[in-house]
């Protein structure tokens, strides 16, 4: 869905059911069932009258004019029908209940997995500009408030529009002179729920930002619980949480003062029409042009037919949560996705290695461009190290490479084919990387290797624990292979996440590996064990390596320097220290070293 699409259905309501059109039949079946259930509620006002004009005036009854005229038979007649009318009561009250909670299940889940699909399918600019915890209101909090309205407040809806159509139809049946007093007030609590709802809509739509917000802090800060305890924050972060929950309660209180006083402000107006009711249709019993069991269903029907829309209020209020939440999803569902996948089938046994980028130029976002008209060479199955001060772009690289971002001009090729034509997930399954902020999933140690590949064996994923040198810790754990790593894998050092992330890439098995500064958060014992793991892994596949440590790299056959964006030097480890150039200089500071005997 565009940006185009989302000028042309602008209402909450309209967009839900737009989504919502794949389950338009069991839409239907559930209102059927609630129309249904609402008839046969408001046949026992009918049987009521019946019953009073049996005793009153039996031979005048409507079912003595079908020729029973005995008073038992007829009112054994009204209680064989009140038992059928509350059983097809109970029937479809039953099936209504199902069948929207079912439905309301049903969109819930599927929305859920639809709006994270999307995410996931969103380029990574999109997660910078945005807090996860904003993501997890829409897909948890607000998700969740939809459902509420499809579990209860479409059903009130239905009950109400078929209530003031029968009982409404009713009255201009049976007594069209004063039908007009307990229709009279239906229109002005319409209008006055209309403006209700308009005043609470903005009220609402404050209150899903709020606890989006509140959500963010809280996400925020249960991940940076280390940081906090170590700057001894505790106190200063509650003090910014009261506040953020503050602003939440006072949000809600704004928009629940005013939902509130809907119910009083409604049963002034429904008094008016049932007292109406009460009095002209007893005069009319009394001048003999009404009988008494007429009246006396119509003072029921007229209680059932304006009391229900007290409820209004509250069924607004859940249709006003409902549309606020349903536009910050479908907002979410309507973000054009700025990456989208080549359609060229690229199998990873027929994948060389053959990189090239030519001339591209990039810019994150509006700032100025970190690369322009860069070009760089990296054969297959070569492995090629690029170094450079912060900044300089190199991590920018893989992020290009494996296109979660795009370049603004220029060509990146795989083996000659633009990057942009392949498959998006053969192009990123022929990628491993390894990075220096390794993200370990809860879960056990060999569900972490085999993250993405369910498939292997227990004995291939200790063969690939031993060839990233990390079997021989993975034992010394509690449970071995079945211990639990802890979010992001908390449980474990940096340098033995480090090994499990070599050991996840090297069961991948790529043609391509990243190391995207793989040793610079371990001691110099787990580097030496990382960097005998990476000469086994490294062999006849391409290899791209991005250190700020130089010793691990300088057995690279290909050395790029790259700063502000450009290849400055390029060369073996040996010829960069011979051209005394930028190299050269970040070798000696690494070293030590502080003449030309290297």
């Amino acid at each position: 869905m565009t940006p185009k699409h989302n000028k042309v259905v602008k209402h909450p309501f309209l967009r839900l059911l737009r989504y919502g059109r794949k389950y338009r039949v069991s839409i239907w079946q559930a209102t059927i069932c609630s129309i249904l259930n609402k008839l046969f509620d408001l046949a026992p006002p009918a049987l009521i009258g019946a019953a009073v004009d049996v005793v009153v005036k039996p031979q005048n009854s409507i079912i003595a004019r079908f020729g029973i005229t005995d008073v038992f038979q007829q009112l054994l007649i009204i209680c064989a029908l009140s038992a059928v009318i509350w059983a097809l009561e109970s029937i479809f009250e039953y099936a209504y209940e199902r069948l929207w909670r079912n439905l309301a299940q049903n969109i819930q889940h599927d929305l859920r997995l639809d709006a994270y699909s999307h995410i996931q399918d969103l380029e990574l600019a999109y997660f910078e500009e945005r807090s996860t915890g904003t993501l997890l209101s829409i897909l948890n909090d607000d998700i969740n408030q939809l459902e509420r309205f499809l579990d209860i407040g479409a059903n009130e809806i239905l009950q109400v529009i078929t209530t003031v159509i029968i009982i409404g139809g009713a009255f201009l049946v049976l007594i069209p002179n004063v039908a007009w007093m307990s229709i009279l007030p239906i229109p002005i609590i319409l209008w006055g729920s209309i403006a209700f709802q308009k005043r609470l809509a903005p009220r609402y739509a404050a209150v899903r930002e709020k606890v989006s917000l509140l959500n963010s802090r809280l996400a925020n800060n249960l991940s940076g619980i280390t940081t906090i305890k170590s700057f001894t924050t505790e106190a200063y972060e509650l003090e910014r949480l009261r506040q953020e929950s503050e602003a939440y309660r006072q949000s809600n209180q704004t928009a629940i003062a005013l939902s509130a006083a809907f119910i009083p402000v409604i049963r002034i107006v429904i008094l008016a029409g049932f007292t109406a009711i009460l009095l002209f249709g007893g005069m009319e019993v009394v001048s003999g042009d009404l009988a008494v069991g007429t009246y006396s269903v119509l003072v029921f029907l007229t209680q059932r037919l304006l009391w229900p829309l007290t409820r209004l209020g509250q069924t607004l209020d859940l249709y006003q949560r409902a549309m606020a939440s349903t536009n910050r999803v479908m907002d979410l569902l309507d973000t054009p996705i700025a990456i989208h996948s080549g359609k060229l089938s690229l199998p990873t046994e027929k994948i060389r290695g053959e990189i090239n980028l030519d001339r591209i130029t990039f810019a994150y976002n509006q700032f100025d461009p970190i690369f322009k008209n860069l070009s760089l060479h990296i054969p297959a199955g070569k492995t090629i190290a690029i170094v450079g001060s912060t900044g300089s772009g190199k991590s920018t690289i893989v992020k290009l490479l494996l296109r979660l971002y795009e370049i603004q001009a220029g060509k990146i090729t795989l083996d000659g084919i633009d990057i942009k034509d392949i498959f998006l997930n053969d192009l990123r399954r022929a990628i491993g990387l390894v990075s220096q902020d390794v993200f370990l999933f809860h879960g056990s140690v060999k569900e972490n290797i085999a993250y993405g590949s369910p498939e292997y064996s227990l004995e291939e994923i200790i063969t690939a624990a031993k060839i990233a040198e990390a079997d021989d810790f993975i034992r010394r754990l509690p449970q071995g292979y079945d211990t639990i790593v802890g979010e992001r894998g908390q449980k474990l050092s940096g340098g033995q996440r480090q090994r499990i992330a070599i050991a996840r890439a090297v069961l991948k098995n790529p043609p391509i590996l990243i190391l995207d500064e793989a040793t610079s958060a371990v001691d110099n014992e787990t580097e030496a064990a990382i960097a005998r793991s990476l000469e086994r892994i490294t062999q006849n596949r391409t290899t791209i390596a991005i250190a700020h440590r130089l010793s691990t790299i300088r057995n690279a056959d290909c050395i790029y320097v790259l700063e502000f964006g450009q290849i400055v030097e390029q060369g073996t480890h040996e010829e960069l220290l011979a051209k005394q150039g930028i190299y050269a200089n970040l070798w000696r500071v690494q070293t030590g070293v502080r003449n030309r005997k290297y």
